[in-house]
């Protein structure tokens, strides 16, 4: 022990049964632990020399203040250690402790931990600090390697979690692939790269790539299962591989050999996807800088391969029982579509992504008598092989009730009581509409089912009001085998949409908002019949979701716009659309202006407004409008209002304080002829308009 120096009083040495017992210097000394006094204010700060030992300071380094500490401490770290005495000195606290790092002259990092107690006077104020400075490297390094332990742990369990919640909502191939290759996916997984192969046929199909460089794998997207790449060896042997070194395995797979000089990474795992004790594929995680796989980084790659080859597993099941679905459905609807004369018709049917369910919706074009053609879209309850069994027998009876001539009434009150008398407490909600293009005739009833839209050649839709009947099964087991049939007008360019509820439903929104939806896209959608049901169903199936079946069809009557010489339009006009009459008015001005007989305009609106008011107010429905040019013998413009009744109009002599029966008056006075023809079941009053003679030098 050193002498004492002058005026210092020796510590005693004790002893005990192994020999002396080291002082308290010495102690501090060994452990590298210290001793400060700091003088608040005098500003001085005197540390031991053990206390110097652990700054790594000599006593001609250190100035004896707090900032003679800076030449060792970080300066973020000194930042951090003074805001901390601060505010321990501020808030009348009696101690404080931190830890933190500073830089020895070897260049070594050291942990350091201080803690002081703060000497204040009667009134508070902070005066001394006292307490120890000592050297925590050993102790910090402990925790470190728990920390990073447990920051590994963490990492490998998020890995998992996030993998499990991604691929957890994948239902079919394609949803895995895109869940394992989309945005954040390698990140997900902890790799920078990524090869996946499903067992095809006795080889190994690559169905997914991710990561720079590896677009080059796709020249070998089929592999045979002969062990010749270390992917297929992997499922073969279904035992994983570790590669730290991808260069290394050059010499094992020479077949490998021509791309690991262009795939940018340097290690790899292996690993065989095991689902039910089958190999059913394989999964790469390629890396950069790894020399080594631990034991955890290994158990976590095998764990991802099981969550993979689970999620691959019931993929492959549902897009399997989908296939089986849709082929089931397919036979069920009608291979083709018979040609239609005088107008288009295009047929859409989109499945619900719920594997082996099968809905009972259905269409069907049936060719009738006199060159009419049967339409029809229905709905079996359900969504099961059943609704799809029963769906098929029905849609054939109703095929056949139809090509027997019935009347659509008829049609449907077979159908139901053939429905009733199957061995099912099925119902079945259905619309049918015969349709005589040459006339634009329509006949139309529905059971419980979503009505008509029609486009008109304008671009307006409506919704036709067509009273219905109970559903299919449900009216005969009621006695209640009444469908009131409803008669419409389809003039030439106009278009008849049918479809089942899945077109206009979504789960927790009014159906009146998915037949609004379903009008806009209609007014907006294409004119041909197969370009507006293609557009349908993408803005509207997409939209609501795949949670149900969807079967549309769509009719267009051929346009009839006449020819340069005799040009025509037609317009259908409701009894119940309170702006009809407007639009139609405005529709024959603007057509008489376009053909250069803007003259003719005023008394054509005039006549045609009487004749229509007429014809909604004294039948049961709308009425036709047509405008058409008549180039011979003498030149002239023809107008038509048919309706459906066959009563023909009389024209009156009101007296002088009547209201009304002067309309056929009007039309005599602008009109240079008019009559009534007969048309089916109603008529078709006309007026014709002679046409002004054409100025010389004027086409």
């Amino acid at each position: 022990m050193s002498e004492p120096e002058p005026g210092e009083v020796p510590e005693p040495a004790l002893e005990d049964a192994h020999g002396p017992v080291r002082s308290a210097r010495e102690r501090l000394a060994l452990n590298r632990m210290g001793s400060f006094d700091w003088d608040l204010q005098a500003g001085t700060f005197n540390l031991d020399a053990p206390g110097l030992a652990v700054f790594d300071l000599t006593p001609e380094e250190f100035s004896g203040t707090p900032e003679g500490l800076g030449i060792r401490v970080r300066p973020e770290d000194g930042i951090r250690l003074d805001t901390a005495v601060q505010a321990a000195v501020e808030s009348g606290e009696s101690s404080y402790g931190s830890y933190f790092t500073l830089n020895r002259r070897d260049g070594s990092e050291q942990w350091t931990h201080t803690q002081g107690k703060i000497l204040r006077d009667d009134q508070g104020r902070a005066l001394r600090i006292v307490g120890i400075v000592r050297d925590a490297t050993a102790e910090m390094a402990q925790s470190m390697i728990l920390r990073k332990l447990e920051a590994a742990r963490q990492k490998q369990a998020t890995i998992v979690q996030r993998t499990t919640e991604a691929l957890s909502r994948a239902v079919t191939v394609d949803d895995v692939t895109a869940v394992l290759t989309g945005v954040g996916a390698l990140e997900r997984l902890g790799a920078e790269g990524l090869a996946l192969g499903l067992v095809e046929n006795g080889a190994l199909k690559i169905i997914a790539l991710s990561g720079e460089s590896l677009e080059i794998l796709e020249e070998r997207r089929f592999t045979r299962l002969d062990g010749s790449l270390p992917l297929s060896q992997a499922v073969l042997t279904r035992k994983a591989r570790f590669a730290t070194s991808l260069a290394a395995l050059a010499d094992e797979f020479p077949l490998l050999g021509p791309y690991l000089r262009r795939i940018r990474f340097d290690a790899a795992a292996y690993l065989p996807l095991i689902a039910q004790a089958k190999a059913i594929g394989g999964l790469v995680l390629f890396y950069r800088t790894r020399t080594e796989f631990s034991p955890e980084e290994r158990n976590l790659c095998l764990g991802l391969a099981g969550i993979v080859a689970q999620s691959l597993q019931r993929a492959l099941l549902f897009d399997q029982e989908r296939e089986f679905a849709t082929g089931l459905q397919a036979a069920m609807l009608p291979r083709r579509i018979p040609e239609i004369t005088g107008g288009e018709i295009a047929v859409r049917y989109h499945s619900a992504w719920s594997g082996r369910e099968v809905g009972g919706d259905w269409y069907d074009v049936i060719s009738l008598p006199r060159g009419r053609v049967g339409i029809v879209v229905g709905d079996v309850q359900g969504h099961d092989t059943h609704a799809a069994a029963i769906m098929g027998q029905l849609r054939i009876a109703l095929r056949a009730f139809a090509g027997e001539g019935h009347a659509p009434a008829t049609v449907l009150a077979r159908s139901s009581r053939f429905l009733a008398e199957l061995d099912t407490e099925r119902f079945a909600t259905c619309i049918y509409a015969q349709v005589d293009l040459s006339t634009g005739g329509v006949r139309a009833v529905r059971a419980g089912h979503l009505g008509p839209l029609i486009r008109h050649t304008d671009g307006r839709t409506g919704w036709p009001n067509l009273r219905g009947g109970l559903p299919l099964g449900l009216a005969s087991l009621f006695e209640q085998e009444e469908f009131p049939e409803t008669q419409l007008d389809l003039v030439p360019g106009e278009m008849l949409v049918l479809c089942t509820d899945g077109l206009v439903e979504e789960p927790g929104i009014a159906i009146t908002a998915g037949m609004e939806a379903l009008a806009h896209a209609v007014r907006t959608g294409p004119q041909e019949a197969g370009a507006l049901a293609d557009h349908l169903l993408d803005q509207l199936w997409e939209r609501w979701g795949s949670g149900d079946d969807v079967a549309m069809l769509v009719l267009r009557r051929a346009p009839d716009p006449g020819t340069h010489r005799a040009p025509r339009i037609h317009q259908y006009v409701h009894q119940a659309d309170p702006e009809g009459l407007s639009e139609a008015r405005y529709a024959l001005r603007q057509t008489l202006r376009d053909w250069g007989m803007a003259e003719l305009a005023d008394d054509v609106e005039l006549a045609a407004g009487e004749l229509l008011v007429n014809a909604l107010l004294h039948t049961d429905g709308g009425a036709v409008l047509t405008l058409e040019v008549l180039p011979e013998p003498v030149r002239r413009v023809r107008l038509w209002v048919k309706d459906r009744s066959s009563v023909w109009p009389r024209r009156r002599t009101p007296g002088e304080a009547a209201t009304t029966g002067r309309g056929l008056l009007l039309v005599d006075a602008v009109a240079s002829h008019w009559g009534v023809e007969p048309r089916g079941d109603g008529k078709a009053v006309w007026c014709e308009f002679s046409v002004p003679a054409v100025p010389a030098g004027r086409h």
